[in-house]
This record gives structure tokens, sequence and C-alpha cells, in this order.
């Protein structure tokens, strides 16, 4: 009887226990967190772990069909600074992580080629295998050309344009003390390119000089052509007008910032320009200074500039004056005016196909130029390619 009841008793308790987890089971809170649990463990991860294989396939007659869909411009590059972007391609990635199947579909744009590459300045051999392809040295005080490479080739110059936009205000006498204000209209017409000089930001004339030089802010080049007098239109002009008294015949302007590839000049014509500036010791100064910091926005948050240029600061370089530029219609571009074995050099590198590589170019240059005894040698020319394209 005993032994009955125990047993009986065992029953009870399974039955309860079996209600139980059935109630746990209804609960939605429990369901909730049981489908949670679910999902992380077979979420897949978004780029691929270690012993995980991944194929990717790309599919150019996908990508075609899809940028006619979505209005996509033709790939086709067109010079003259009006190239259309490059059309996606569709990318296919599968890859195997453990018993889920994951394939992901991406667009990829591909490299939009300089409008240098395209015309083959790239293809020219050099003796010092520069990546740039247009190179240019001059003997300042002289005018001895000692390295020339495709020279008469005319290109997009990107931010080089800020020097010419430099020598117009500082030759029309502007006070460098006027308080010029950045508004929205200035990260319009620039594109809205990344930038640090947000609306409400009021800096005299020489600070956004200064910022233009030296951290190449397109802002601060475009809000300068804003307050000449006459207006953005007026201050093209005037850039025009002192292009074509300092003889710089391959070249036009069309706007103060070098955002348009349709700003364009060739290297002869861009040494006659540094040549220019460099009389300016204010350019000079703004455009090596290192740093700067100045208040930003409403607010005026400190904010520090650093300049583009990692030569400057450098102690085997006597730079005076320089300039970058980047847009991909030009490549990497660089001008500057240096001290070599007491010779004042102009030197200008256009279309370089790294981010780094027109450093390096000068730096080759530079030391190449100071073996030997070779600044005291005659001038050495490099294969020229025809500029007539």
């Amino acid at each position: 009887m005993t032994r009955r009841l125990r047993c009986m008793d065992w029953v009870r308790w399974v039955a309860a226990m079996g209600a139980l987890s059935i109630g746990f089971a209804a609960s939605p809170a429990w369901s909730k967190d049981k489908v949670e649990v679910r999902k992380k463990v077979q979420a897949p991860t978004s780029s691929a772990s270690a012993g995980t294989r991944t194929s990717t396939k790309v599919k150019p007659a996908a990508a075609s069909a899809l940028a006619t869909r979505r209005g996509g411009a033709s790939s086709t590059a067109k010079l003259r600074g009006k190239s259309s972007a490059a059309a996606p391609i569709v990318v296919n990635k599968t890859s195997r992580n453990g018993r889920k199947l994951v394939k992901q579909t991406a667009l990829a744009t591909p490299a939009v080629l300089s409008e240098g590459v395209l015309a083959g300045l790239h293809a020219t051999s050099d003796p010092l295998e520069l990546k740039s392809g247009v190179a240019l040295v001059i003997d300042r005080d002289s005018q001895e050309v000692l390295i020339s490479k495709n020279p008469q080739a005319v290109l997009p110059i990107a931010s080089i344009t800020k020097l010419m936009t430099a020598l117009v205000v500082v030759e029309t006498g502007q006070s460098m003390d006027e308080l010029i204000h950045i508004e929205s209209v200035d990260a319009d017409e620039t594109m809205n390119r990344r930038s640090r000089l947000a609306s409400g930001t009021s800096l005299t004339r020489g600070e956004m000089l200064r910022l233009a030089l030296m951290s190449s802010e397109n802002r601060a080049a475009y809000a300068l052509s804003r307050h000449f007098p006459g207006g953005t239109d007026a201050f093209v002009q005037a850039m025009n007008r002192k292009a074509q008294a300092l003889g710089m015949t391959d070249s036009r302007f069309v706007e103060a910032t070098g955002l348009s590839a349709d700003n364009r000049s060739s290297a002869m014509d861009l040494a006659r320009l540094v040549s220019a500036a460099s009389a300016h010791a204010l350019i000079r100064d703004y455009s090596t200074a290192q740093e700067s910091t100045v208040p930003v926005g409403s607010q005026d948050r400190a904010t520090q500039f650093r300049s583009t240029n990692g030569l400057i600061g450098n102690p085997e370089w006597d730079i005076s004056l320089q300039k970058t530029g980047y847009i991909a219609a030009a490549g990497r571009c660089l001008v500057m005016q240096a001290s070599l074995a007491g010779r004042r050099l102009t030197m200008v590198l256009l279309d370089s196909a790294g981010k780094y590589s027109r450093f390096g170019d000068a730096e080759r240059i530079r030391q190449w130029l100071l073996k030997d005894g070779r600044l005291l040698s005659s001038a050495v020319s490099l294969p020229k390619l025809d500029a007539s394209y």
C-alpha cells in the first residue's frame, strides 16, 4: 500500500513538471528569447571568418543592365574634364560558414582613370621611373630645364588652382583682416566635399587664405571668390586675366577651388604661376605652414588644420612654396619651389598614380639631382609625348 502511494506521488510529480514545461513553452517572453538566441546562432557574419571559403563573381553584363535601369552614365571616359561616372559592377559573393550558406550582392565601382592615364602619358619611360605622367624641374634663376617629361600636356590641375586664387586675392589688395563668413552656399558650390569649415564659421580673409593654401580647404577658397568685388564671376575673370598676363597660354580657369576638371594647365604654365606666386611673402608663408588652429562653427570650436604636403617640416627639404592637388581626372599633383645645392628650383609633378607617389617622385628627383653633382652638369630631358590630344 505504501509502495503504491509512493508510485502515485511520483506520477503526479512527473505530470506537474510536464505541465510546467508546457506553460513555459507557451510563454511569449520565453518564445521571444528562444527565437533571439536561434537568430544569434544562425545569423551569418558580415565578413568571412577564419576557415571560411569565399568566392566572388563579377558580372559586367549585369552591371551594364543595372546602370541602364538606374539611369547610369556611359562608362566611356571623356577628356576635357567631363568624364562620366563609372558604371557599377554587380558582385555576387558566396561564402560557406559552417552549415549556413550566405549569398550577398554588392555594387563595386571601378576606379576612375585620370586624363593623363587615358592619354597614355604614363607609358612614357624615364630613367627615374617616375609615377607622375608629367614632370618638370627648372632652375628659377637661370631658367635651365633640368628634368622634362611631357611638359606641354594640358591637364586638369585640381587644387593647384588655389595658387592662382591666392595670387588674385593678394594682388587686388583686399584687406586680410576683413571677416569672411562660411555659408551653406559654400558647401553647395563645392559639391558638399568633406570640410571641417562648418556653416557659421567666421574667419579673416588672411585665415581663409592660409587654410586654402595649407590645407587645401575648398570652402575657404570658394568663400574668398564669393567675397570678391563683383562676386565669383568677376573673380574667375580676374584669374584668367592674370594667367594671360603671365603668358600661361595653355591655361584656363572656371572656378576658384580646383574641383572642376575644366581648370586646366600645363607644367610649363604652372612653373610660371609658381614663380609669380613666390614673389609674395604671404603666399610663401601660408603655403608652407605646417598647421593652424582656428575657431570653427557658430560655437567657435577650436579646430586644428594641417598641411597636405608631407614634405613640409622634413629637414631634408628647404621648401619656400608648395601646393598639392587631387581630383580623379587630374590624379595626384604637386608644385613646389625648393632650394637644392644652393639653387632655387621649381618642381611640377602632375597626374601621379598613387596617393603618396608624388612625394616619392619629388624625393627621387631630389636624390638624383644631388647625386654626383648633377646640379652642376647639363640638363636632362626625359622622353616627351605629343601633347596635341
